[in-house]
């Protein structure tokens, strides 16, 4: 196991208005056993930036017009395209609990050409195209004109903006993650790995 390259700082650094916002994500899979700790630890090294980031990551949640279930979706994506198991293995957890089955993650696991090609018979046209913008988003740096109008006209204006939104807090926890190699807690050691990657990666 590699060893971190940053040491995370003691949790007990959180402020109490920062504990506040932390209670208000949605769902319980990132505050028992989930808790982020190593990665908060991390972001602990500049606390003047963590305590707005974590009120405009937290208040997210709540006001962006994708339901949890899909920010998960993209979230899950997100964690596959940066090979980030902190991200996957988090979200594994939460994904679950917003009724993410096993065969959608399987599906957020294999790669663009094969998601593009057989997406979870479970997942709604409009989840597929959000998973397929962020593929395009973070493979391309924009949305290409094909993808725009194969996927982009599904959604509101809103919905494109909200999902640019989270996508680009998910780049920042994927680099943050995997750049400083912060530790995966050992309650998560035993989820699915993002790195069961499909053959035609």
């Amino acid at each position: 196991m590699q060893s971190p390259r940053i040491e995370p700082r003691p949790i007990e650094g959180l402020t109490d208005e920062m504990w506040q916002t932390l209670g208000q994500i949605p769902g319980d899979g990132l505050k028992s056993e989930g808790f982020p700790r190593n990665v908060l630890g991390t972001l602990l090294h500049n606390p003047e930036v963590l305590g707005p980031f974590l009120a405009y990551w937290v208040k997210s949640k709540h006001a962006l017009s994708l339901s949890v279930r899909e920010q998960e979706l993209v979230i899950l994506r997100m964690g596959s395209l940066f090979d980030c198991e902190y991200v996957w293995k988090h979200h594994v957890l939460v994904g679950r609990e917003f009724g993410i089955t096993d065969d959608e993650l399987a599906a957020l696991r294999a790669c663009p050409r094969a998601f593009a090609r057989g997406p979870a018979a479970s997942m709604s046209a409009r989840e597929v195209a959000l998973v397929a913008l962020t593929d395009e988003l973070v493979e391309a740096r924009t949305i290409g004109e094909d993808a725009w109008s194969r996927f982009g006209l599904r959604l509101e204006e809103r919905n494109v903006v909200d999902l640019i939104s989270l996508v680009s807090q998910y780049t920042l926890f994927a680099l943050v993650n995997n750049g400083a190699r912060v530790l995966v807690e050992a309650p998560l050691a035993s989820l699915p790995s993002v790195r069961m990657f499909s053959s035609e990666w």
